[in-house]
């Protein structure tokens, strides 16, 4: 099993160096309209339930890097690889000043990358100047290595705005991948 762990930490490491350059211009300030780590918990505490204490830590880890959020999204989505793969999602996506509404998300993505899953996603929205903004391509890397379920953070970004999915899901997964996420407003099955 060394060559999961190796994969493991490689995708620890580039996520790193990639949040902290991506930290450096978001910076922690908190905002009016923002969402605090408390909020963000109470929340996810709500729709997740059972993993409460993982999705705590990861929360926090990521309003240390990026600030506090002026949107998330609470949705479900499943996806599959081989090689190449799909993902597909909805939720609601939440912000101060414009309440609620129902988003869509699809995506391709290629690498190294095996398996399946199913998932409860929190995204943490961060820099959205309008919501209709949210509506673009944001491109990341993701990496999993789990067998049964799994807990796990990753980031996308897309002009100055960073999305932050938080997944807690099951299935088997294994690899490392490059793709992004396209948001709609209706649902689509296509990915591009």
């Amino acid at each position: 099993m060394r060559v999961p762990r190796l994969i493991c930490a490689a995708v620890l490491t580039f996520l790193s160096l990639a949040t902290t350059a991506v930290s450096a211009q978001v910076g922690p300030e908190a905002a009016p309209d923002s969402f605090s780590t408390v909020e963000l918990v109470d929340s996810g505490h709500r729709f997740f339930g059972t993993v409460s204490r993982g999705l705590a830590l990861t929360i926090q880890e990521a309003v240390k890097r990026w600030g506090e959020p002026n949107g998330y999204i609470l949705g479900q989505e499943a996806s599959g690889a081989f090689v190449g793969g799909l993902r597909y999602g909805e939720g609601r996506l939440y912000t101060r000043n414009v309440g609620q509404r129902p988003v869509y998300w699809q995506g391709p993505s290629v690498g190294f990358d095996f398996g399946g899953e199913g998932a409860r996603t929190m995204m943490l929205v961060y820099n959205m100047p309008a919501t209709d903004a949210l509506y673009t391509r944001f491109v990341g890397i993701d990496g999993s290595a789990y067998f049964i379920g799994g807990f796990g953070m990753t980031a996308a970004i897309a002009d100055d705005m960073i999305v932050v999915p938080i997944r807690s899901g099951v299935g088997a997964r294994l690899g490392v991948n490059l793709g992004y996420l396209k948001f709609t407003p209706e649902a689509t099955w296509n990915p591009f």
